[in-house]
């Protein structure tokens, strides 16, 4: 069983915070995490290398320094890390980027493609379906369960009333919850060889497509602005009967031109 698994590198949104000028989000001096969805995709990869000897490789897209998230990635325990780099996927919005990395994915052999459900610094989720379309594969999203039952992928997908129970043909996509997956730590010995380990570089010529559908040329959107949330105002608190409470509501809301 062969599986890839896509992860980004993201800011620590503990950390984040926004130039109050330019609405950009300020990088300098924030460290960066493997994004959490991900995280937990891995970790799905990685439990099923363990009861099935899946072979897992790793990709992620981003600047040369994306490595440190490849280098976890050995840590925990994947086989096999790429790094997709280039000034030309610059600036990608979701769909180049899907582009690019559906195009990477076509040098590799594989069963099962994983994704997070999404990145927390663009919370989109339409990298991984927009891949499946790419390639087109059948896909599930939002999972938090998953096994393999004669030859077939058993798929316990979350839904905002429950949970539904799918099979799906393989090969496939999934999107993963983090919170469906607590990802293990890395051990020393795990660190240690992290470092000693290849990761492959690849370059624009790993990708068949054409220019205009790269990085920046290749993105239909653009953010316009970024900013805080502005901060609330105290409220007041009212302690009356119901009769005044009526009242007093219905004088707010014509104060606000409500009604």
């Amino acid at each position: 069983m062969k599986i890839v698994v896509c992860i980004k590198q993201v800011p620590d949104t503990t950390e984040i915070k926004i130039n109050p000028v330019t609405g950009t989000l300020i990088r300098d001096g924030v460290p960066s995490i493997m994004n959490p969805d991900d995280k937990g995709g891995l970790e799905m990869a990685l439990e099923l290398k363990d009861k099935y000897g899946a072979h897992v490789t790793v990709i992620t897209m981003g600047p040369p320094q994306a490595e440190l998230i490849l280098r976890e990635a050995y840590a925990m325990g994947a086989d096999r890390a790429i790094l997709l780099t280039g000034r030309e996927f610059g600036g990608a919005d979701t769909l180049a980027t899907s582009h690019t990395i559906a195009a990477a994915l076509k040098n590799l052999e594989y069963d099962l493609i994983v994704t997070g459900r999404q990145a927390i610094d663009g919370d989109t989720a339409q990298v991984g379906p927009q891949i499946a379309e790419h390639l087109g594969l059948p896909q599930v999203s939002y999972v938090a369960g998953f096994d393999v039952k004669d030859g077939k992928y058993i798929v316990k997908k979350e839904t905002e009333d429950g949970y539904q129970m799918l099979e799906v043909s393989s090969p496939a996509l999934m999107t993963v919850l983090a919170s469906a997956y607590k990802a293990r730590y890395m051990n020393v010995p795990g660190i240690v060889d992290a470092y000693n380990r290849e990761i492959e570089v690849w370059g624009v010529e790993k990708v068949d497509l054409p220019a205009e559908k790269l990085g920046l040329k290749g993105s239909p959107t653009r953010v316009n602005k970024a900013f805080t949330k502005g901060v609330k105002a105290a409220g007041e608190v009212h302690e009356v009967d119901p009769e005044q409470a009526v009242n007093l509501i219905v004088s707010k809301l014509k104060e606000k031109f409500i009604i």
